[in-house]
C-alpha cells in the first residue's frame, strides 16, 4: 500500500475500535493483547469503563514520563483517552493535557469519557501526528502509546515532537520497536501495519530518528516481546535546554552572518 491507503487502513481499524466499545464489546489489540494489563489497579479505578475498553496500547508511558504538577503534556494518538485523564490528575490544578488524534469516533468516545471523568483540564484536537496542530514551544512533556510505528511518516512525526516541545522538555513514549537485523520485510512477515509490527522501527533507526530531529539522552529500552525479535518499548529522550540557541547559531551561519 501507499502512504495514503496506509493511513486510512489505520483510520478505518481504530474507528472501528472506537464504535465496538461504544457498542459495548471490549476492544483488544490484534493477537487478542489488550492495552490494560499495562495498568494498575488504582489506576484502571480512575478512569470511566469505555477509557480502559478502548485501551490499545503496548505499554503505560505514564510509568516513565514523572508528570509534575503545573506541566503541559501532549499525547499522540489518544484513542479512547485513557493517558490523557491520567495525566491530567497527575498535572492539575494548574497543568494542562491535550490529546491528538486523527479518528472521529475515537475522539468522540474520550471527549464523552473526559466528561463522565469531570476532567476539566484537557482539550482534544483532531489532526495527525506529523502535523501537530499546536504552536512551538508550547508543551512540557509528550506521551504516546503504540502509535508512532502506525505513522506513514516517522521523520515528519520526530520534526513535529521537537518543534512542539518546550527546550527541556521531554519524551515518555511507549513503542514497538524491532531488532537492527529485521529488513522491513522480516517485520512484514510478524505482523500487519494496523497491528503495529510491520511498520516498527529498529532500535538503530529509532535512535538515529529522534538524534536527527535534534533530540539528546536518547534511551529506547524493551520491556516484553511483541513479536519474533520485535519488542515493545520505552522511548526515552528529551530536548536540549539550548535548542533555541542552536537554531539561531545554525541560520547565522547558513546565512553567513557568523563568526567572522
Amino acid at each position: 500500500m501507499d502512504g495514503k491507503a496506509l493511513r486510512d487502513e489505520v483510520r478505518r481499524r481504530y474507528a472501528a475500535a472506537a464504535v465496538s466499545v461504544t457498542a459495548g464489546s471490549a476492544s483488544c489489540c490484534d493477537g487478542g493483547s489488550c492495552g490494560t494489563p499495562w495498568y494498575g489497579d488504582t489506576e484502571r479505578a480512575e478512569l470511566p469503563a469505555d477509557a480502559v475498553a478502548a485501551s490499545l496500547g503496548c505499554g503505560n508511558p505514564l510509568a516513565v514520563a514523572e508528570l509534575r504538577e503545573g506541566e503541559t503534556v501532549l499525547d499522540l494518538g489518544s484513542g479512547g483517552g485513557i493517558d490523557v485523564l491520567l495525566s491530567a490528575k497527575r498535572v492539575s490544578p494548574a497543568g494542562k493535557v491535550y490529546g491528538l488524534d486523527m479518528t472521529e469516533e475515537m475522539l468522540a468516545l474520550a471527549l464523552a469519557n473526559a466528561e463522565k471523568a469531570g476532567a476539566a483540564n484537557v482539550e482534544f484536537l483532531k489532526g495527525h501526528i506529523e502535523a501537530i496542530p499546536l504552536p512551538a514551544n508550547r508543551v512540557d512533556v509528550i506521551i504516546s502509546n503504540c502509535v508512532i510505528n502506525l505513522s506513514v511518516d516517522k521523520p515528519a512525526v520526530f520534526a513535529e515532537m521537537f518543534r512542539v516541545l518546550r527546550p527541556g522538555g521531554r519524551l515518555g513514549i511507549s513503542d514497538v520497536v524491532a531488532e537492527d537485523h529485521l529488513t522491513a520485510a522480516d517485520r512484514a512477515e510478524r505482523g500487519e501495519y494496523t497491528a503495529c509490527i510491520a511498520g516498527a522501527l529498529t532500535f538503530a533507526e529509532y535512535r538515529a530518528g529522534l538524534a536527527g530531529a535534534g533530540f539528546a539522552d536518547i534511551e529506547i529500552t524493551p520491556t516484553h516481546e511483541a513479536a519474533d525479535s520485535m519488542h515493545s518499548a520505552i522511548v526515552r529522550a528529551t530536548k536540549p535546554r539550548d535548542a533555541g540557541a542552536r537554531r539561531e547559531l545554525a541560520t547565522a551561519v547558513t546565512k553567513g552572518g557568523c563568526c567572522g
